[in-house]
């Protein structure tokens, strides 16, 4: 069986501090550099002992465990940066995996790794946010619950994904937490990257980083292969198409409608011949968004809906039950306002994925007019990039390109999306 790091595709450099650094926290918890002050029979550290064991813990792991830097070892903070696509999340729960795992190397077989893959382990809490953020009240109860004491023994682990999102105060209602870090309590973030933007300096300044690169398609697609059961041809065609984005290219060998909306999208730039056929493909392009973030999202609505209504008496025939309904305004309303941040963050995530593909298009006539010598994206339309190239020359495939790329920058700086893809289809058309 794979250990838990199987998956990360193509980050190697990555895995091999995250093996060190497990290593490190399982010699830590072995106990053989406690410090004066710490009983021999107590467990408890704390986030500032973890730094202050990391370079002894490093000379009391494996043998076959290199000498490293002192830096390279356990601490209580880490941020795993990348594009889309990465693996930040995976680096992440493998990691989480591989401190709770029995033997502190990420086996992949003990109940602790086990549990901690599949979602179910008690001492690891993952936050991904459905909306647009993550809120400071959410985040205020997730910090008290992860200062509690690991009921497995070993760490408390809360993984936040696409930690981007945490608004002002709860960015400050986590850092607190980071600066006075509980015993045995380790935060993992997730990020695009560590500019400002993305996460607070003061909290990057108290995290250890870990850069992941967008893994190559012979990687993916040898992924795809091994773990999905893919065809190799199948795997490699999808592995480009997304560019290197794993769970993108999962969908595409494995879905059928995932393929028919990029091939729709890859239809655009032959449709614009005027103003009036920018804004229809600008129309059917939001359309085909809304469409899908409502498909996706439509099923988990109705199931919380039914489940919220039903645990405020809904049906009950009793002398109460009349009444509790209509006091259920506000928690429903609430309900649909969740909802409909998350049909929101959905749809703007369908989009820019239809916007990655379209920027791959124009990556592709760009290179074929600069004849340099990388493969295309998109094979299967590489004769329509190499058209477009003649057209356009460099100087013109560029200009469109980076109109989509400005259209992304736009819709995550909350840009209305119609505005913006208007725009941009306006831009493709004149070139």
């Amino acid at each position: 069986m794979p250990d838990v790091f199987a998956d990360l595709v193509g980050q190697d450099e990555a895995v091999g501090t995250l093996r060190r650094a497990a290593a490190a926290a399982a010699a830590v918890l072995r106990g053989p550099a406690q410090p004066a002050g710490v009983g021999a029979g107590r467990t408890a550290t704390t986030g500032a002992d973890l730094n202050a064991f990391a370079e002894e813990a490093e000379a009391e792991g494996p043998p076959a465990t290199p000498a490293v830097d002192p830096g390279a070892g356990m601490t209580h903070a880490w941020i795993f940066t990348g594009p889309p696509g990465s693996g930040r999340s995976v680096a992440a729960r493998a990691f989480a995996a591989a401190l709770q795992c029995a033997y502190g190397t990420g086996c992949g077989e003990c109940p602790g790794c086990h549990t901690t893959m599949t979602g179910t382990h008690a001492d690891v809490r993952l936050v991904v946010p459905e909306g647009l953020s993550i809120g400071v009240g959410e985040m205020r109860a997730l910090v008290l619950r992860a200062a509690s004491t690991p009921s497995g023994g070993r760490w408390q682990v809360v993984i936040i994904e696409d930690a981007d999102r945490l608004t002002e105060a709860a960015g400050n209602a986590l850092l607190k937490a980071i600066e006075e870090p509980p015993p045995r309590t380790v935060f993992l973030l997730c990020a695009p990257s560590t500019h400002p933007d993305d996460v607070s300096v003061t909290i990057r300044s108290r995290c250890r980083v870990v850069p992941l690169r967008q893994p190559p398609a012979a990687a993916v697609a040898e992924v795809l292969v091994r773990r999905d059961g893919i065809a190799p041809d199948v795997a490699h065609w999808a592995a480009a198409a997304a560019q290197g984005h794993v769970g993108r290219a999962r969908r595409l060998a494995r879905d059928p409608e995932a393929r028919q909306r990029r091939d729709a999208v890859l239809a655009v730039p032959r449709r614009l011949t005027g103003v009036g056929t920018a804004l229809d493909a600008a129309s059917a392009l939001i359309e085909a968004a809304e469409a899908e973030a409502e498909a996706s999202v439509a099923e988990a609505d109705a199931a919380e809906r039914a489940a919220l209504q039903t645990a405020l008496g809904a049906g009950g025939t009793g002398r109460g039950a009349a009444g509790a309904m209509r006091g259920a305004a506000g928690q429903l309303k609430d309900l649909e306002k969740r909802q409909k941040s998350r049909a929101t963050r959905a749809q703007r995530d369908a989009l820019d994925r239809a916007l990655v593909d379209l920027a791959g298009f124009y990556r592709d006539a760009l290179t074929m007019a600069l004849r340099a010598p990388v493969a295309p994206v998109h094979t299967d339309t590489a004769a329509m990039a190499e058209a477009g190239a003649q057209k356009w020359d460099a100087e013109g495939a560029l200009r469109r390109l980076e109109a989509v790329l400005e259209c992304r920058a736009a819709i995550e700086a909350n840009v209305k999306p119609r505005i913006a893809v208007e725009a941009m289809m306006l831009a493709l058309w004149k070139g």
